[in-house]
């Protein structure tokens, strides 16, 4: 039984594998460069100095699946020259933002070129086929990636420093504002579909062994309609972002973790990369949170 186990877990497909390592590689990238501000950190700021290795560890497991062929040519649209070249464009875009990120290298840049990316896809691709074939999901994913160019614009802002005024201001309420709508949407789907995986509400269910899952549900949609009014409001916003972000945190890990690991013992490698994908988005969505509250201050949260 054992070296079946082993052997599923082994037969991993390209872009599955290729996704893994890249997050493993930027784990291990981001540990290294937020241990000082881990070890400095007290009580809830220890998650908040997780930000930027949740931020690279998704966005360098989307670059790499650009890489490896995972996202289908099709998917770039038809009118774009050299359709080929912008796949793998974006794919060397992802890593390289991930390893700013992760470092905490030139993220005023980094930040601000993957938020615009990140709205062109909404621009290019999920906007226009939410409006052509309606339904939750494809306006799900319009928010999510708003919320995730929302977060890498607040990433930006934190790292230009200086004073509130100015583009830094204008980049964190932009962000602080897609954020807070993407978060209330979410928090009410989770009261009108209370049988779907916690954190961003798209199409995969709880699993039945995860013990009151309705009330998981239920739970994070009121934390995120709360955390959400107030982002939108500025009003306790830091403490707010603090334990929301902490909350998907420990959702990715205990909920989307064991689905991941599900995921990689099963034999098809599409099942595989959908398990990284479900992963890294929720990841992603809870760094996207956690950076309203100030990136890796070690500051003590308001009261």
């Amino acid at each position: 039984m054992q070296p079946t186990i082993i052997a599923l877990f082994l037969e991993f497909s390209s872009t599955a594998f290729a996704m893994s390592a890249a997050g493993l590689a930027l784990l291990v990238i981001g540990l290294l460069a937020a241990k000082n501000d881990i070890i400095h950190a007290r009580g809830i700021d220890k998650v908040v100095a997780l930000t930027h290795l949740c931020f690279a560890i998704p966005l360098a497991a989307f670059g790499a699946e650009h890489l490896s062929g995972g996202i289908p040519l099709t998917m770039v649209p038809s009118y774009m020259p050299w359709r080929m070249f912008w796949l793998y464009f974006v794919g060397v875009a992802l890593i390289a933002a991930s390893l700013s990120i992760a470092t905490k290298i030139q993220v005023r840049w980094s930040g601000l070129l993957t938020g615009i990316m990140m709205f062109l896809f909404v621009t290019m691709l999920h906007l226009p086929g939410a409006i052509r074939g309606g339904g939750r999901i494809p306006w799900t994913i319009v928010l999510r990636e708003l919320s995730f160019g929302g977060g890498c614009w607040v990433l930006a802002g934190i790292a230009m420093g200086g004073n509130r005024a100015g583009p830094r201001k204008s980049l964190v309420t932009v962000g602080r504002v897609l954020i807070a709508i993407a978060a209330i949407v979410f928090g009410v789907q989770h009261f009108l579909h209370p049988l779907g995986l916690p954190g961003v509400p798209l199409q995969k269910q709880t699993p039945t062994w995860v013990p009151a899952r309705v009330l998981v549900d239920y739970l994070t949609g009121a934390f995120l309609i709360v955390g959400g009014c107030c982002f939108l409001l500025a009003r306790k916003t830091r403490i707010a972002a603090a334990y929301l972000g902490a909350w998907i945190l420990l959702l990715v890990v205990v909920i989307y973790g064991t689905v991941l690991i599900g995921a990689l013992a099963d034999s098809r490698g599409a099942v595989k990369v959908e398990g990284l994908n479900y992963f890294a988005d929720t990841l992603l969505f809870g760094a996207v949170i956690l950076s309203l509250a100030g990136g890796t201050s070690t500051r003590k949260l308001e009261r």
